[in-house]
């Protein structure tokens, strides 16, 4: 009788604030971090709760989190590693509470910074975004990989935060009503979020050297990047236009092949190349060819994103607030 209940009682529970954190092998932090996070989380006027995601760890890590589990802590155990962008969506949308903080659960991310962002997120803000100003790993690795990345990320989506990479964030729950977590999408959140109207600011936490485990990330994490980032822009300028883009290109296409077709024609009539010899004159057909699969890609993208939004009713805008 009882275990019929407390599934219930659980569903019931008020809770203010969710703090998510994605594990892969993480074995000798994860009883630390808990201890340190409970301690600030205690501290708060607030309800809380915890919920640890395990990613298809394999050192141990998922008897570690069953250990700390219970008095407001859940877990979600994943079936392999799907990566921490759907281990993060994951447990958001496990989450009750009204205000969602993502950290790490490697130790680095300070959780004595949680307070500060709350209490953004009480000012108006509905995403606040860590920046680890002083931050303490290999400079070759991660601070220079990361420095090209977000150098990349702030001229790309037009959003002014340095740290884009920082797990450490809190959000009002209302931001992923319309934002949906795909790829390596997780660290662009705040971009997406700027781009439906959420007011976005940055704070400086507290980073710290790790102490146990391994980093799971390396160099090969800018390409990675690189490739969201060409998502986010299509995303952001042109997912409900796509023959804006598509249509630009095929038109540049037709104007370089206009322009060079006319070269060939005049080289012919000067008598200084047949025009069956000439390279232009491929390039003059490719680029038709090329022009007009642009412009057949943009007409087939219009087509697509009239389907998805009119078979399901999703408007092409989102409502902030209403008055009166």
């Amino acid at each position: 009788m009882t275990e019929t209940i407390r599934p219930q009682v659980e569903k019931a529970r008020r809770v203010d604030i969710t703090v998510v954190l994605p594990v892969y092998n993480e074995l000798d932090s994860i009883e630390k971090v808990h201890a340190e996070l409970v301690g600030v989380l205690k501290d708060l006027k607030a309800a809380w709760e915890v919920i640890f995601i395990d990613d298809g760890s394999t050192d141990g890590s998922r008897e570690a989190i069953r250990r700390v589990c219970g008095g407001g802590t859940r877990a979600i155990i994943l079936g392999r590693n799907f990566g921490q962008t759907a281990a993060l969506a994951a447990g958001i949308d496990a989450a009750r509470g009204s205000i969602i903080v993502t950290m790490d659960a490697d130790g680095q991310n300070d959780p004595a910074d949680i307070p500060r962002m709350v209490a953004l997120l009480g000012e108006g803000y509905e995403v606040v975004s860590g920046w680890r100003l002083m931050r303490k790993d290999s400079w070759l690795l991660r601070k220079l990989p990361s420095q090209l990345a977000n150098t990349i990320a702030r001229r790309v989506t037009g959003v002014p935060l340095h740290d884009f990479g920082c797990t450490l964030k809190a959000y009002d729950r209302k931001v992923f009503e319309h934002v949906r977590l795909y790829g390596e999408m997780h660290r662009f959140i705040p971009a997406l979020a700027s781009w439906m109207g959420a007011e976005v600011t940055e704070v400086k936490v507290n980073h710290r050297p790790r102490t146990t485990g391994h980093s799971k990330y390396g160099l090969n994490r800018i390409l990675r990047v690189i490739l969201d980032l060409i998502t986010v822009k299509f995303l952001l300028s042109w997912a409900t236009r796509p023959i804006q883009v598509f249509g630009k290109m095929g038109i540049a296409c037709f104007l370089a092949s206009l322009i060079s077709g006319v070269y060939v024609v005049y080289d012919k009539i000067a008598g200084r190349h047949d025009m069956t010899g000439n390279p232009l004159l491929l390039a003059t057909v490719l680029l038709v060819v090329v022009g007009v699969q642009f412009i057949s890609l943009g007409l087939l993208g219009e087509i697509q994103i009239r389907t998805y939004h009119e078979s399901q009713n999703k408007p092409t805008y989102y409502i902030k607030e209403t008055i009166g």
